[in-house]
């Protein structure tokens, strides 16, 4: 027994050196290239949301946050970190890039013991090699992706490992380990409550089907209270002060417990039940195209703009899952077998089905079929290797065998991460620029930006932001796209200062059954949406707002303008999107003869001044250059080609990039105030000028 705990022991911590070392390839191949991640001696992090995150330790940390700012001090997530940052006193920046890397290796552990508990250590071992270093299971657990990815998959694996323990060992001291994880998990991340209500509803047909036993009837009343909708500071000594009582007075204890099973059902419907199969069917990823304010106003699903809640191809899948289309095969078939073999793994049945689901639901879920699919892999391995060894004793051979098995589903992982170089979510100087601008604004102060670096901006110039990465909904999103994609500034001076001045009420007073455009046009007694937007248009009189506002506007929104302006491209009341308006972005830029090739079929033809888009020919209105000098300012190169045409040609050589728009683009407020300085001087005054970013304060 000593010893199969001691092996157990070697290869759990084997496993996750293994997993940890392999997230250094990341550091290895930026030093290989010379890119340096470093700002003020520490790695900056990749993913945009751990921005979210780190802003809330931030705020534990210093012990205090502005009202408002959507600081998440009481999400896991921050206190952990915040927790660490206290006890190793190591900077929060370094935390916040090493702690994927260290939480997420930890998947290697319940995989070994779930092989443990199967009576196949080595199993689960080849399972904890191979499971933390496949795809998309790595992409969401390197260095510096710092989100609750981290544990996401970790937590539930261990509850599947508590249940099967239960099962097969049938040990009541320890019937707690499943009512933990699963409760931890909750607590973790709210949306794996559909992963521990699934692993539950499982765990019970598994105990009418096959079990019966009262002891792990025990185990399901502790498995209600983990699931329930209760705070985890209730849930955990209610599990563990239930557990030590049904050891200490097991004979006492079973006479009670259908009584206590009656209890527990009810317990279960009171306090989340059936509700969690509802907001299922509510999830957004079942509901796209537009969503509808109370009032009957359409906006734009955010949704649709996701690429991770997008649809995502067969082949895009199995690469996910497992790396290469022989390890996802295999790892079916064999986690078939195991599952023929061994019913109790019907409870991870969820997490398995969770990652098909990725083809319809987007390609974040394919990480909780990860450790199954390795589990299969690792099972069918040792499968064929007893059998060619025509089942002896297990021998060298055995377990050379398997590691060289294990080696073959991991190699094709290797090769991926060897070219998936994540580059930080802003460049060095950025990040300089913004902790500039935070000795400039005021911490109550509000900056107008797109969502996707409203984190990132709130964590390094501790202001706050209307959108981010968590509010992004339609409705929200709105009034920031008009104000970047409107050709008229004074129309997106006023948008701004009347979303900041909502923002701040509605905060205030509770408002939730009312959209911020349905508040602006009540003000000013308008009904019908296009209306209100040309009323902006004019000098109106805006509401006083005690904050200052600025707008951010950075290089890199360049690319993503097209996605902006659909928020605001949208009839508010048919829900009718506006999809004609012209924008492409040279692949590449080369010159051949007369003619300037930007890829996919386009080019620029010099000699006549039109743009070709594969046999169809289209006038030119001008090709702007444009150069930046040190000061940010622009120094613009205007050639009028045909003043009756409506396709713009914008050259940025100094970031490589060449831009085909039509006027919308070309004269909506991001464009004009970003490339072109050209702003309106009664309403706007730049704080901050520079090639990357330019901020404007909007004058009161």
């Amino acid at each position: 027994m000593k010893r199969s705990i001691s092996i157990l022991l070697i290869y759990i911590v084997v496993a996750y050196l293994f997993a940890l070392g392999f997230r250094e390839i990341y550091l290895w191949e930026l030093s290989k290239i010379g890119v340096d991640i470093s700002y003020h001696g520490s790695p900056m992090i990749n993913t945009n949301d751990g921005y979210y995150f780190a802003e809330g330790a931030r705020d534990i940390l210093a012990g205090f946050h502005q009202p408002n700012d959507l600081s998440p001090i009481d999400y896991p997530l921050s206190k952990l970190t915040a927790l660490l940052a206290r006890i190793t006193h190591i900077p929060l920046d370094t935390l916040i890039f090493y702690m994927p890397g260290i939480f997420g290796a930890l998947l290697a552990v319940p995989l070994v013991l779930i092989g443990y508990e199967l009576g196949l250590t080595f199993m689960g071992f080849l399972a904890g090699l191979i499971a933390p270093v496949v795809w998309s299971y790595y992409h969401r657990t390197m260095f510096g992706y710092y989100d609750t990815d981290m544990l996401t998959v970790v937590l539930p694996t261990f509850a599947i490992w508590g249940v099967v323990r239960s099962f097969l060992k049938n040990d009541i001291k320890t019937l707690w380990i499943a009512p933990l994880f699963l409760a931890l998990s909750i607590w973790w991340h709210v949306g794996l409550q559909n992963i521990a209500n699934a692993i539950f509803i499982l765990t019970l047909l598994y105990w009418v089907v096959f079990d019966r036993k009262k002891e792990t009837m025990f185990l399901l009343i502790l498995m209600i209270i983990a699931i329930a909708k209760i705070t985890i500071l209730i849930k955990l000594p209610l599990i563990f002060i239930l557990n030590t009582l049904f050891f200490i007075k097991k004979e006492g204890s079973l006479k009670y417990l259908p009584l206590l099973a009656g209890v527990g059902v009810v317990f279960y419907l009171f306090f989340g039940g059936y509700e969690w199969i509802e907001a299922l069917l509510r999830n957004a990823y079942f509901h796209r195209e537009v969503s509808q304010s109370e009032e009957g106003l359409k906006f734009y699903n955010v949704i649709n703009t996701v690429r991770e809640a997008s649809h995502i191809s067969i082949d895009t899948l199995v690469h996910r899952i497992s790396g290469s289309y022989y390890g996802f095969i295999l790892g079916f078939i064999g986690y078939v077998l195991l599952l023929l073999r061994y019913n109790i793994l019907i409870v991870s049945l969820p997490m398995v089905g969770l990652g098909i689901y990725a083809l319809w639901g987007g390609l974040r879920f394919t990480i909780f079929a990860v450790p199954f699919f390795a589990l299969g892999d690792a099972y069918l391995a040792i499968w064929f290797l007893s059998r060619i060894l025509n089942r002896s004793p297990k021998s060298y051979a055995y377990y050379l065998g398997g590691i060289l098995a294990a080696a073959a589903f991991i190699y094709p992982n290797f090769l991926h991460a060897r070219n998936y170089i994540m580059p930080p979510v802003f460049e060095k100087h950025e990040i300089e620029l913004l902790q500039k601008f935070k000795h400039i604004a005021k911490r109550d102060d509000y900056v107008l930006t797109w969502w996707d670096y409203g984190y990132p901006i709130r964590y390094y110039a501790d202001v706050k932001t209307l959108v981010d990465g968590g509010k992004h909904s339609g409705d929200v999103n709105f009034p920031v796209s008009f104000a970047l994609s409107t050709s008229s500034q004074r129309a997106s001076y006023n948008m701004a200062f009347l979303d900041v001045y909502f923002t701040e009420e509605f905060y205030k007073k509770g408002v939730k059954n009312k959209t911020y455009i349905e508040a602006m046009m009540e003000r000013y007694g308008i009904k019908d949406p296009q209306n209100f937007l040309k009323f902006l248009e004019k000098k109106v009189p805006l509401p006083k707002v005690s904050n200052d506002i600025y707008y951010y506007l950075p290089l890199r929104m360049i690319d993503i303008f097209p996605t902006v302006i659909l928020f605001s491209q949208i009839d508010l009341k048919s829900g009718n999107v506006d999809e004609r308006h012209f924008f492409f972005r040279a692949p590449r830029i080369r010159k051949v003869g007369n003619r300037l090739d930007l890829g996919a079929g386009v080019s620029i033809a010099l000699d006549r001044g039109t743009v070709i888009v594969g046999n169809k020919e289209f006038p030119l209105e001008r090709f702007t250059t444009v150069l930046f000098g040190k000061d940010g300012k622009s120094t613009i190169k205007d050639q009028i080609v045909d003043p009756s045409a409506n396709l713009n040609a914008i050259n940025l050589p100094q970031f490589g990039k060449l831009l085909i728009v039509d006027d919308f683009f070309y004269n909506s407020t991001y464009f004009q105030m970003y490339l072109f300085d050209n702003y309106d001087h009664k309403l706007f005054e730049p704080v901050i000028s520079d090639p990357l970013v330019k901020i404007y304060r909007l004058k009161k």
